[in-house]
């Protein structure tokens, strides 16, 4: 199977080697040296700004392929600068002031919270019990029942693990029936998974959305459609997930997946991921549905619980809300 996100990439490079073709042919020598000497992006060099990834044929099969994620990734193509999709702009003092977690370098509770649960779930993913996982870097978030909290979970733990200095994150709005990943973040809606299934875009790449945040990415969920179950267990989505799980060796995708009870797309998702986090509300959930949820997941999976709207006292006596992650016994 070809590469998609590649093959797409490779396009959208082709075409606007082609545009600066016509423009240098058009404009004054002095704005093509200008465009040559441009400073490169920061965390990138020079020397990859000005060279397609292709121009490297003595290398093997394998080295080729690693040679082109590594550049891919460290010149910023998937970040967008080789294609027209515009960046979204996170508010970021928006969504701290809405009680997500600071990525400003504030200290905060919340913070450290997410990062006791993402270390657990990086060590599943890349440690030594990823070798007995099914694509141990993609973690579902969900939960029993609406409103416990998953899409404000899922969209910390993607802020949190984008803080990583080795490590990427592609957070992916997998409730196709209420998205909310967007609205989470103050964000316009746009094209997404579901016109990529279906056909409206060509290449996932067209929904892939680079972000302000550096190492964060953003498939948004698109236009629901009544086939959605369909389009989920397709084999398109099968091959789309493995090459998320495959193609970047230190990339986390999360999938903020619809509630898990009375949902058909949610045990479709579970099938993809080696990791779920499950979110249950303090006060709220049952242990009936929370048993019912588990039942609906693969049982190779690492299933853990994070309880959410946990408010606790402090000495002083005011509240806060704890965030917690449990791992089931296997």
């Amino acid at each position: 199977m070809k590469n998609t996100i590649e093959k797409a990439l490779q396009k959208q490079n082709e075409a606007k080697r082609k545009q600066q073709g016509v423009s240098k042919a058009s404009e004054p020598v002095a704005s093509a040296t200008t465009q040559e000497n441009a400073p490169a992006p920061q965390g990138t060099n020079a020397s990859e700004n000005k060279a397609p990834v292709t121009a490297q044929p003595a290398a093997s099969a394998s080295d080729a392929n690693m040679s082109t994620d590594h550049e891919t990734h460290s010149t910023g193509a998937e970040r967008g600068q080789a294609s027209s999709l515009p960046d979204f702009k996170i508010d970021l003092e928006r969504l701290e002031d809405k009680g997500h977690i600071s990525i400003a370098g504030e200290r905060k509770q919340i913070n450290e919270e997410y990062r006791e649960i993402k270390r657990k779930l990086l060590a599943n993913a890349f440690g030594s019990l990823a070798k007995t996982l099914h694509n141990p870097n993609i973690i579902m978030v969900s939960s029993s029942r609406p409103s416990e909290g998953k899409t404000f979970t899922a969209v910390n733990l993607a802020l949190s693990i984008a803080a990583e200095q080795d490590k990427t994150v592609l957070l992916v709005d997998a409730d196709v029936l209420k998205p909310n990943v967007l609205n989470t973040l103050g964000l316009e809606r746009r094209k997404g998974l579901m016109e990529y299934l279906t056909g409206d875009v060509q290449d996932i790449s067209d929904v892939l959305y680079p972000t302000n945040i550096d190492k964060l990415k953003i498939i948004p969920a698109g236009k629901s459609h009544h086939l959605s179950t369909e389009l989920l267990a397709s084999q398109k989505m099968h091959e789309t997930v493995d090459e998320f799980a495959n193609r970047y060796p230190d990339r986390i995708v999360i999938f903020d997946t619809p509630p898990l009870i009375g949902i058909t797309e949610s045990a479709i998702l579970a099938n993809f991921a080696g990791q779920a986090v499950v979110v249950v509300e303090e006060g709220k959930a049952k242990i009936g549905d929370i048993k019912m949820s588990v039942e609906r997941l693969n049982p190779e999976m690492a299933i853990g619980f994070v309880v959410n709207k946990s408010v606790h006292n402090d000495t002083d006596g005011s509240g806060y809300y704890g965030y917690y992650y449990a791992e089931r016994n296997r």
